[in-house]
This record gives structure tokens, C-alpha cells and sequence, in this order.
């Protein structure tokens, strides 16, 4: 369920299914780098200004789904520039920070994203940008990233498949909110 907060940025209501914290799994595979499986968290917040905060953690899992290492973090800004153009700022632990652009799916909640700047340091290894894309599909997240360097053409390197994270407060709201009629075995509401 989308809900939109009463005190998000008008600008935002175009992103608001991306609002809240997000948990799933993965696949990353690139050239030089291992081959794993990972799991993710995602935020997705705002405070009444006219963008939302984003916050990644990803970790290699092992074959039994069991946290070994840390992989990726980055953290960062998205803005709706005009319509459905989107602009994000963002800063990974390597040492790369990129700004992206991108716009909305026509019709649907999708955003393709493409690098426009990189700005690396000397401890970063090799980076010229990357594409990504997210989709709200039937309620979860899903994104794909790609990426380059100086010797690897573009292509997929990540990608995962994220399931909202509902709170207890979150539940306590949703009932409060159910109407005084419901039937109290369950089933006949599905009648």
C-alpha cells in the first residue's frame, strides 16, 4: 500500500514509492570483484523538504544466507527536477562520489538512472559510471545497477530484490484504521 504523508514535499509525491525502509537480497558480479550473493537495507525518508534521503548497506551472505563481510555502502539525495526528471546525488565508502539523472516511467512507478559526473579518490578503484534502474513491482523493490571502468564496458554488475519493512507502529495504524464492521472470523470479509 502507498500512502502519501501529509507532510512530504509536493515535488516528491512522484517518488513516494520509494518512502520507507526496505530489506532483501541479491546477486553481484563483476569483473575482478568475487561473485556473491548479498543482502540489503534500504531507506527512503524525508523531512518536509524537497528531497528524500537515501541510505543503502549491502553485505556478502554465504551459502546458507549468513551476514560474512560488509560489501557496499552509500548514501545520498534524490530531487525531482522538473516533472519527471530526477536528479540524485550519491556517496559510496570506495571513495566515489557520482550525480545521476534520470526520469520516471511514463505511467507507472520505474526510474531509470545514468551518471552525468564522477568524482573518485586516489584509494577508489577504477570507476567511469554506471546506470541503474528501480521498479515498484507488485508492492516490492527491485533495482539493477550497471557499471564501468577504464577496462570493463558497461554492464549489470548488481542487482536485488527488496520487501518493505513494516514497523510495529506502522501495524498499530493500519488497524486503528480498519473499519468497526469487520467480521470476526476472517472469512466472511472475503465473501
Amino acid at each position: 500500500m502507498i500512502e502519501i504523508p501529509s507532510d512530504l514535499h509536493k515535488d516528491l509525491v512522484p517518488l513516494v514509492f520509494l518512502l520507507g525502509n526496505w530489506a532483501g537480497a541479491g546477486v553481484h558480479d563483476f569483473p575482478g570483484s568475487e561473485k556473491c550473493n548479498f543482502g540489503q537495507e534500504v531507506s527512503f525518508s524525508h523531512d518536509g523538504r524537497d528531497f528524500l534521503e537515501y541510505h543503502s548497506r549491502t553485505w556478502v551472505l554465504d551459502n546458507d544466507g549468513n551476514k560474512v563481510r560488509p560489501l557496499e555502502t552509500e548514501s545520498g539525495f534524490w530531487r525531482i527536477v522538473d516533472a519527471r526528471k530526477v536528479e540524485v546525488t550519491m556517496t559510496r565508502d570506495d571513495g566515489v562520489i557520482e550525480i545521476w539523472y534520470g526520469e520516471l516511467a511514463d505511467k507507472k512507478p520505474q526510474i531509470d538512472l545514468v551518471t552525468d559526473a564522477v568524482a573518485r579518490t586516489a584509494a577508489s578503484q577504477p570507476y567511469s559510471g554506471g546506470k541503474r534502474l528501480y521498479g515498484y513491482v507488485k508492492s516490492d523493490l527491485m533495482w539493477v545497477g550497471e557499471k564501468q571502468t577504464p577496462e570493463v564496458e558497461l554492464r549489470p554488475y548488481m542487482s536485488a530484490h527488496l520487501k518493505k519493512v513494516v514497523t510495529p507502529e506502522e501495524v498499530e495504524r493500519w488497524a486503528k484504521a480498519l473499519p468497526d464492521d469487520m467480521p470476526d472470523d476472517g472469512i466472511a470479509f472475503f465473501k
